[in-house]
């Protein structure tokens, strides 16, 4: 049988080859359509296997790449090839799908609609739980370590069920339905929907070939997706996941951008997105009636589509911006954001955050964040009787805490390395940080969210990182991922920070609870 998907995994690759055999004379295309076409499609765009192309592989270095072919790993479905392949083989696989295509491939409309998978048409599925438990207090955990996930009871920290997963989830499932429902998103652009109460999924669908991530409207009718390749916003119907508008990201002259993230601004019953290469930031109404101000929208659209009798569904309001706005936070009131900015003007020269206001189109303030701080993963709390906002750092090792009346920066906390993700509760004291990168990622530090300094480090495996912390629905228990194959997931007690239990998991990463994601809970990304 022809392997099942060369790269299944995708982790590894290294440059060695037989220096018996020239890399030139090794046809990568003839050993491309052999063992890979099958899986991966004859044009890398993936099929039951993942797309090799290089926007999908920068995650993947070519070193462990070449290890991946060579000998496989633990818990995956690719079978290791050095008995069938030899190292020149091998290098020249690796160079063929880290070579860009001529062409940029199409994924339109007509190629989402071919893609469509629906198992369980809506309303065919008992709507009452196959399990007991309290809905709210459920958590998805996504185990990236064998492309699974884990649906956990919150209150006796039990899996419910464990599911098999697309290759390579990125941004984070989204829950609907008061837990009903929960959407996946892969790397590789399948969105798929999952029926909690049935445990079984409902519908699948392609909606790219590089995706970054999905969100669901406030009201659960409406799935929208945020493109790397094609350049895209792909909106689907959330009943069977059907393709309803494909909005090419295109500014007024003409230039495409990648879209970093899409967000829900539920008040506003739209979607706001970040974009990645022209310095805008758009918001896409899904309003049923169009509210006070609707026109500006509508004028907006018809001027980009250039046809003023266009379908108005889903109209987009494109909010000009300095720089690049490719990573942003959402006050809670959703009508501001703060996003990383990249390539501004002089005038703003030192400045990597800018706050933009919805409401008036336009950047308001700007906020000195040297580094890179991951203001996707920030949170917000109430301090000394003011709102504040919290964003770890991806290149510097501190938490920066930034008044958001004033946008003044009021303290920055020194940590033991940079982080990556940050989460607290209503109802916990504290605000927890990881050590993402560096030496010292096995820690986790805990911060005082009154006193603003850390209170204690914890080191809950030597050795192995410990990242993406999530509270039960009542705050009482923190969750924290042990980032490795041969991982965990341990349960601390959020108010005396004692270890309380472990499940063993693989490479567990992110955990989504129903009641903190459905809330839009101040202590959780949204």
């Amino acid at each position: 049988m022809k392997i099942r998907t060369l790269l299944l995994a995708l982790f590894g690759l290294s440059g060695l080859f037989n220096a018996g055999q020239s890399l030139a004379a090794v046809d990568a295309k003839a050993l491309y359509k052999t063992h890979c076409a099958e899986c991966h499609g004859p044009g890398r765009l993936g099929i039951i296997g993942p797309a090799l192309l290089p926007q999908n592989l920068k995650r993947l270095r070519k070193k462990s790449a070449f290890q991946m072919i060579e000998s496989s790993r633990p818990a995956v479905q690719m079978p290791p090839f050095k008995e069938k392949l030899n190292k020149a083989e091998i290098e020249s696989l690796v160079e063929l799908i880290y070579t860009p295509l001529k062409v940029m491939p199409k994924w339109g409309m007509d190629e989402i609609k071919g893609s469509q998978l629906v198992y369980h048409k809506p309303g065919k599925l008992p709507d009452s739980p196959k399990f007991e438990a309290d809905i709210d207090n459920l958590f998805m955990v996504v185990e990236l370590g064998d492309h699974h996930a884990t649906l956990l009871n919150g209150d006796t920290f039990e899996p419910i069920h464990r599911l098999p997963t697309r290759f390579a989830l990125h941004g984070g499932p989204k829950w609907a339905e008061g837990g009903r429902y929960i959407y996946f998103a892969s790397q590789d652009g399948w969105i798929s929907k999952f029926d909690v109460f049935n445990l079984t999924y409902a519908a699948e669908v392609r909606v790219g070939i590089n995706t970054r991530n999905l969100a669901v409207s406030h009201d659960g009718r409406y799935v929208i997706a945020a493109n790397y390749l094609p350049h895209s916003l792909v909106v689907l119907d959330a009943r069977d996941l059907s393709p309803l508008k494909v909005i090419d990201v295109v500014d007024g002259s003409g230039s495409s951008s990648r879209v970093s993230a899409v967000y829900t601004a539920d008040p506003r019953e739209s979607f706001i997105a970040a974009l990645k290469d022209i310095p805008e930031v758009w918001e896409i109404g899904y309003m049923d009636e169009p509210p006070a101000g609707f026109s500006g929208w509508v004028h907006d659209y018809r001027e980009e589509s250039g046809d003023a009798h266009k379908e108005e569904r889903f109209p987009v309001r494109r909010i000009q911006v300095e720089g690049y706005l490719d990573d942003f936070f959402l006050t809670q009131e959703y009508d501001r954001v703060i996003g990383t900015s990249r390539g501004l003007d002089k005038g703003l020269e030192g400045s990597a955050g800018q706050v933009v206001d919805l409401d008036l189109k336009r950047a308001v303030a700007q906020v000195t964040l040297p580094g890179m701080p991951h203001l996707s993963s920030a949170i917000t709390w109430q301090y000394q009787g003011r709102n504040v906002l919290a964003t770890p750092n991806i290149k510097k090792p501190e938490v920066t805490i930034v008044d958001t009346e004033t946008w003044e920066v009021i303290k920055r906390i020194p940590t033991q390395g940079p982080g990556f993700f940050m989460r607290s509760h209503e109802k916990s004291p504290y605000a927890w940080v990881d050590v993402f990168f560096g030496p010292n990622r096995d820690l986790m530090h805990v911060i005082d969210k009154q006193t603003l300094e850390i209170v204690k480090t914890l080191k809950p495996v030597p050795g192995k990182t410990s990242a993406h912390v999530e509270f039960t629905k009542d705050g009482r228990y923190a969750l924290v991922s042990i980032w490795d194959l041969d991982g965990a997931l341990v349960i601390y007690d959020a108010k005396t920070l004692e270890e309380v239990k472990r499940l063993p998991m693989k490479k567990p990463s992110g955990k989504y609870n129903v009641h903190n994601k459905l809330t839009r809970s101040r202590g959780t990304s949204h």
